[in-house]
């Protein structure tokens, strides 16, 4: 499928195919946020009667175990697949992802319920990295940004509607409802993704180890380490928004999913903004995008102790993150050189990784006794660290580019 074959109706069925997908993604990936508590208190009930800030943070490992699953998954599965027809790879990932999270959804204990995380998270990082390729050919050369934030679109329409849709429900219902509808949402995706996503060949040259050579590229390693400590800033709030807005700011239980749909709009804002930025000026957008978080995150801590201060600032900060996501998806793919698909997946490895640091270090100084405002003065500063870290690579970038013409001069 390319631009100039694909007809226009072809190609947005093929990308909402995808996109429903995503949206499955996003909503498994970040319902758990929101139903942290309930979690606690169903499977941790004994740590829930002594402690609820225990009991909060182990339950946190959840997300973390998740993320670890992007992070082992998203090379390996993207490497390995590399040389397949891509439509059928896609199918095959939102299987996985469809079998993976009905295991959350039966599974008795702490223990297999985090199992079911760890391999419902394997298949994320290559569906999306897969995913993107395919979006970037429909879209054409200098839309390549958009062609990726349209697919990312489905994970932030995702925290509109899925996430605070799922947190109610599993309020309601118990937290293992929203996983169901998880479920249902893949099953979905891999129906419309057989029946739209037309033949996409892969690349029969690429091995697994042609694919690793993208680790020999140090600008690939500056974008991880911005993607993974940057971006754990935005988790290590996300992570613990339920317990902000119901301890922090003193509200009841029920505002939490109204909470995370301004989240939700926030992102789906940022993505399309982003995707757009990110095309007319990639440097900038990354920059600016990094002080933007920062700052923000810092206010939110100021402030998140009255629900109007809080819920316009979360809006800003779901803005920011998703403003990055694409950018940083992009600047992995321009320093990758041919190995694009495993490019495109390490993205999600970096921002998982952000997820597991931001979850873990968000847990850990709310288990220090530091208080639930303290998560988002630990985002600030991953924010701050991931801003230096895309300073300092873009500034050897420029010294390498400068002593390469000197030498060809």
């Amino acid at each position: 499928m390319t631009p100039s074959t694909a007809s226009r109706g072809a190609a947005k069925r093929a990308l909402l195919s995808l996109a429903i997908g995503s949206f499955g993604i996003g909503m498994t990936e970040f319902v758990v946020m929101g139903l942290l508590p309930d979690i606690a208190g169903d499977l941790l009930p004994a740590l829930w009667i002594v402690s609820q800030e225990d009991a909060l943070s182990q339950a946190g490992w959840l997300i973390s175990l998740y993320a670890l699953g992007v992070v082992i998954g998203a090379p390996t599965i993207a490497g390995f697949v590399a040389r397949f027809p891509r439509h059928r790879v896609m199918i095959v990932l939102a299987l996985a992802l469809t079998l993976f999270n009905a295991l959350t959804v039966v599974m008795p204990s702490f223990e297999l319920v985090a199992a079911s995380r760890l391999l419902a998270g394997l298949p994320h990082g290559a569906y999306f990295g897969i995913g993107a390729l395919v979006a970037a050919n429909v879209m054409g050369p200098g839309n390549r940004a958009k062609g990726v934030a349209f697919i990312l679109t489905g994970l932030t329409v995702a925290n509109v509607v899925g996430v605070p849709l799922g947190t109610a429900l599993g309020q309601q219902w118990g937290w293992r409802t929203a996983f169901l509808v998880v479920t249902i949402v893949f099953a979905l995706a891999t129906l419309c993704i057989w029946l739209f996503v037309p033949k996409h060949a892969g690349d029969p040259g690429r091995t697994m180890r042609a694919e690793l050579g993208v680790f020999r590229f140090p600008q690939v390693w500056f974008t991880l380490a911005v993607g993974a400590i940057g971006f754990g800033g935005f988790f290590a709030v996300y992570s613990y928004i339920a317990p902000l807005v119901t301890e922090v700011a003193n509200t009841p239980e029920w505002v939490v999913p109204i909470v995370l749909v301004l989240m939700g709009v926030g992102m789906t804002a940022g993505n399309l903004v982003g995707g757009h930025l990110a095309d007319l000026d990639l440097r900038r957008t990354l920059l600016l995008g990094l002080a933007a978080m920062t700052a923000v995150l810092a206010v939110l801590a100021l402030l998140s102790f009255w629900l109007v201060t809080l819920c316009v600032f979360v809006v800003i900060v779901g803005f920011v993150s998703s403003v990055l996501s694409p950018t940083i998806q992009t600047r992995l793919m321009d320093v990758a050189g041919d190995n694009q698909s495993i490019a495109a997946a390490l993205n999600h490895s970096a921002l998982n990784i952000g997820n597991s640091l931001g979850a873990f270090l968000g847990g850990a100084v709310i288990a220090a006794g530091w208080g639930y405002v303290a998560p988002a003065w630990t985002g600030a500063a991953l924010a701050a660290a991931g801003l230096l870290i895309a300073l300092l690579s873009y500034r050897i970038e420029a010294r390498t580019t400068a002593r390469r013409v000197v030498a060809r001069s």
